[in-house]
């Protein structure tokens, strides 16, 4: 269940509805905006209705979500999530920021721990030095910098090479360990989903990490599945459904999608008329 305050209510109406909360046996997620307070309620909600919570003071509204997710379902937020990172906006009502590896780029996308399947191919892997520097080098240029990680130990080197934002895709989405890791840090994290993944499994992971306090989370797709060919697809359905479900900002990364018959040009297009906040290209 989310709760939703009125304008500027006060601290002690706030504390007011977590104590109705405890006492039923559920615990609480409080979410501070600019204006107004969201409270969820994790637990069995069946102890009791909108009803009563509504009669407590400067409570709103309390809304029950059907969705396994709630701090990230479009519900527990009065407006879509806007993360800011080196005086850039991602989300919310901004225009869509491009990721890449250029000076004109609104942030850089570094993927320093990449190891190729194909064990005689160079992997090109730099020291931590290196790549702090690299880092440095962006910051400059005024560039937050997100750097993508393929297993947990990569965590602390991020915050060594102060990076500013993390980006986890593949099986990292699926450990749970990961994730409760990530949630317990005060760092962006892009959740990237898998090419088999649902929404569901997409959305779910997501709420993992902001259940673990970490409310800065985005949202990104790399490519699904195509049935006509082995080149994945940018996976507009998925990305739709979650503008639709979620306040979290959605990430499209396009860089391995383009092909011949779909040239980056078309990507932006569609993930353009898909509604993502940031493209990566």
């Amino acid at each position: 269940m989310i709760i939703v305050m009125q304008a500027h209510t006060t601290d002690d109406s706030i504390q007011a509805v977590v104590q109705f909360i405890n006492q039923k046996g559920l615990k609480e997620h409080i979410s501070h905006g600019t204006e107004r307070t969201i409270i969820g309620a994790m637990g069995d909600e069946r102890v009791f209705d909108t009803a009563e919570i509504e009669q407590l003071p400067q409570v709103e509204r309390a809304i029950n979500i059907v969705h396994e997710w709630r701090m990230v379902s479009k519900e527990a937020a009065l407006q879509n999530t806007e993360i800011t990172v080196r005086g850039v906006t991602f989300g919310g009502n901004t225009p869509i920021k491009h990721i890449g590896s250029l000076k004109t780029d609104d942030a850089i996308l570094l993927d320093p721990f990449y190891l190729p399947s194909n064990p005689y191919l160079f992997s090109g892997c730099k020291t931590e030095k290196e790549i702090s520097n690299q880092i440095s080098l962006h910051h400059q240029n005024n560039q937050p910098v997100i750097i993508k990680i393929h297993d947990s130990k990569h965590i602390q080197a991020t915050f060594n090479m102060q990076a500013d934002m993390i980006y986890i895709g593949g099986d990292l989405v699926e450990n749970r360990y990961v994730l409760h890791e990530l949630g317990s840090l005060n760092i962006p994290v892009i959740v990237c989903k898998h090419a088999t993944h649902t929404v569901k499994d997409w959305l779910l992971a997501a709420e993992q990490i902001v259940l673990r306090g970490n409310q800065h989370v985005i949202l990104g797709d790399a490519g699904t599945l195509n049935p006509t060919s082995e080149m994945l697809r940018l996976d507009v359905d998925a990305t739709v459904a979650a503008k639709q479900l979620s306040h979290l900002p959605v990430l499209a990364d396009i860089r391995l999608l383009a092909h011949r018959f779909m040239p980056q040009e078309t990507l932006i297009q569609l993930a353009t008329i898909a509604g993502v906040d940031m493209i990566a290209k």
